[in-house]
């Protein structure tokens, strides 16, 4: 994926990102340092074409997103597994229902999506918790649905926006060792964190943002 002089502006002149300019190749793993309010979060939105850049060009998997239309960006989007900062967890639904959400949005067949959701759980610690409601969960374990939901339809790209926030040491660790283990088989990570203590154990490459550009 390749940004070139990204700039993106909202209403009542806040600029979220300034001019920013970068690659990452296929297949690595990187960090995304800066406090709240950096830019981290709208960076990950316009790599997965949640929004859209004010100037400049963002390419993903060599699509530039801005010239897709509507129409096309989901497609682009089954190739990027999404974990948001809020969960976003439905919790009128069981944990098996909300980590087969994606799948039953593309169409996947019962069977074939039976065998990916419990194997993602199963990847995540959660095996044999599929017929909970997620509120029974811990919060790191709500954590981990939400992993085992963006990578059940094994995407090539994995995009996780604070995934350790509020989490002790070891559990954050944990989650961090779980994404190490997709990385090993070759997806794309971009990982958003304010804590670069974390980071630092990983020996990974470290964008740091501040005000909605890159420091050094």
């Amino acid at each position: 994926m390749q940004f070139q002089q990204v700039t993106k502006d909202y209403s009542g002149g806040f600029t979220a990102v300034k001019n920013l300019s970068f690659e990452i190749a296929s297949g690595e793993l990187v960090f995304l340092a800066g406090h709240s309010g950096a830019g981290k979060s709208t960076l990950l939105k316009l790599i997965a074409g949640i929004e859209q850049p004010t100037s400049g060009t963002v390419l993903v998997n060599k699509q530039n997103l801005a010239r897709l239309s509507r129409a096309s960006l989901p497609y682009v989007r089954r190739h990027i597994g999404l974990i948001f900062q809020d969960h976003k967890i439905l919790f009128d639904r069981s944990v098996y229902d909300n980590v087969a959400l994606p799948l039953d949005i593309i169409g996947f067949d019962g069977r074939e999506a039976k065998r990916r959701v419990l194997a993602a759980l199963d990847k995540v610690g959660l095996a044999g918790k599929e017929k909970l409601n997620p509120v029974a969960l811990s919060g790191g374990e709500q954590q981990r649905l939400c992993i085992a939901r963006a990578v059940v339809h094994r995407p090539a790209i994995l995009l996780a926006d604070e995934p350790t926030a509020n989490l002790d040491r070891d559990y954050a660790n944990d989650i961090l060792e779980l994404f190490k283990s997709f990385h090993q088989v070759g997806v794309t990570i971009v990982i958003s964190a304010h804590d670069e203590s974390l980071m630092a154990d990983y020996g990974r490459r470290i964008l740091r943002l501040k005000n909605g550009q890159f420091t050094a």
